[in-house]
């Protein structure tokens, strides 16, 4: 391995470092396909425990909602459970919307680093190559007329290969950022619309 990359001249070092980001993002991207994967679960659920609610039997509601692995599920759990204590009002307002913010910064969470990686990984790419092109043409003058079309050629594909690695690592982690960011955000609304349409049952039980 360390003779491949030092074939790579200047670029070496920096396909390296492109190497391992690609090993860490393909790794973040299946630990957060993971972790969000029932992120967006338990719809029908909820809405049989509104109906549940709405209709007086708030123990089965809660029960229902209970059984429910989203986010949208254990802030509509505590929803339920706080206005069953009787917690109503701003406070209850705060609380929910603190313990859904939180809900969205655990889901948002490495995403931003991947967003990073995607974000860096061109430039490296850029940057070893400008460094093998310069490589390139100190020894294309230092050959002076004895340079041939061959030796530079060979300087210059492997200044390219690192732009070509820095795209092949950006790609990849720009994708699953744009998905998983997508996903989130699709929980977050879920949240949102779970606590209203608790909110709404718990106000009008005949709506």
């Amino acid at each position: 391995m360390p003779t491949t990359f030092a074939a790579l001249g200047a670029g070496g070092p920096i396909i390296a470092v492109l190497a391992v980001l690609s090993l860490m993002s393909w790794v973040l991207i299946l630990m957060k396909v993971l972790q969000l994967w029932h992120c967006r679960s338990g719809a029908a659920a909820r809405g049989t425990a509104f109906r549940l609610w709405a209709e007086g039997d708030k123990h089965a509601a809660k029960d229902t909602v209970a059984r429910g692995r989203s986010p949208a599920d254990r802030v509509t759990a505590y929803a339920m459970q706080a206005l069953a204590r009787g917690m109503k009002g701003p406070a209850l307002e705060a609380e929910l919307t603190r313990r859904g913010n939180e809900e969205a910064a655990r889901m948002h969470g490495a995403i931003r680093l991947l967003e990073l990686i995607a974000m860096i990984s061109p430039l490296l790419g850029l940057l070893g190559t400008v460094l093998g092109m310069i490589l390139s043409f100190q020894e294309l003058e230092m050959a002076a007329g004895a340079a041939n079309a061959s030796v530079l050629a060979g300087g210059i594909w492997q200044a390219l290969l690192t732009t070509a690695a820095g795209l092949l690592v950006a790609i990849p982690a720009a994708v699953g950022a744009g998905l998983l960011s997508a996903r989130v955000e699709s929980a977050t609304q879920m949240i949102e619309s779970a606590i209203g349409q608790l909110m709404l049952a718990e106000a009008y039980p005949e709506v």
